[in-house]
């Protein structure tokens, strides 16, 4: 009965995501399928990974594909890590008026500290994240700061097995003029498969200075931590 009674919850809250109204310019509903993986190499070095795939629709018509990896060194047990990252971004853009679409590589180097911290059943993560972005025909710097709340429904702890509330804000300024690039909200249900495995379903609203942008995203997060043989 309690099973039952979050499930209508989570599909209540899906439905309502799934709806949700775009401000400003009309935009297309797209679709990013996300992969996040993070291994322990020993109790202080980490080695972060991370795939997406995103769609202009809800799939097939790809946007662009985001691939990310760094080495990370934890300041401190469990809540503040510091990493030094490499991405690639292929895009595919529409000119607009012929519908055809161009080609183009970006190339970034990064670094970022993460803190996280909780207060009861609320779990928070601050990530700062400085980009220095090789464009086809520029140079780029980017800031973003990153705000998360994971919020427990069925247990008092992300355990295994427990259905959780997530929502983040994270907002970008660029090193140059225009400051502001975007910001994002994001809103979802998750779901704590085992001790390494989640998986998240929301809605993720892009902000720019005239319009707004929504995207479904279905996200995989893989952690596993490092065991002493």
């Amino acid at each position: 009965m309690k099973a039952n009674f979050f499930r209508r919850i989570a599909l209540a809250i899906l439905l309502g995501l799934c709806v949700q109204p775009s401000f400003g310019q009309k935009s297309n509903f797209g679709n990013w399928l996300i992969y996040f993986g993070n291994q322990a190499i020993d109790n202080k070095w980490n080695w972060y990974n991370e795939v997406q795939v995103r769609n202009y629709n809800f799939i097939g018509d790809l946007e662009q594909l985001v691939l990310r990896t760094g080495i990370g060194y934890n300041l401190t047990e469990n809540n503040n890590n510091v990493l030094l990252g490499f991405a690639y971004v292929y895009s595919e853009r529409y000119v607009p008026a012929i519908e055809k679409k161009i080609s183009s590589d970006t190339y970034a180097i990064y670094e970022q500290f993460i803190t996280r911290q909780n207060f009861g059943r609320v779990f928070i993560l601050h990530r700062y994240r400085i980009e220095e972005r090789f464009l086809p025909d520029d140079f780029r710097m980017r800031f973003r700061y990153f705000l998360s709340f994971n919020i427990p429904v069925t247990d008092k702890a992300m355990s295994r097995h427990t259905l959780y509330f997530s929502v983040y804000n994270e907002i970008f300024l660029n090193g140059q003029t225009p400051v502001f690039d975007q910001d994002r909200v994001y809103g979802a249900m998750g779901f704590v498969i085992n001790q390494n495995l989640r998986a998240e379903l929301g809605v993720m609203t892009q902000i720019f200075e005239n319009r707004n942008k929504s995207q479904l995203q279905m996200v995989f997060f893989n952690n596993i931590p490092f065991k002493k043989k």
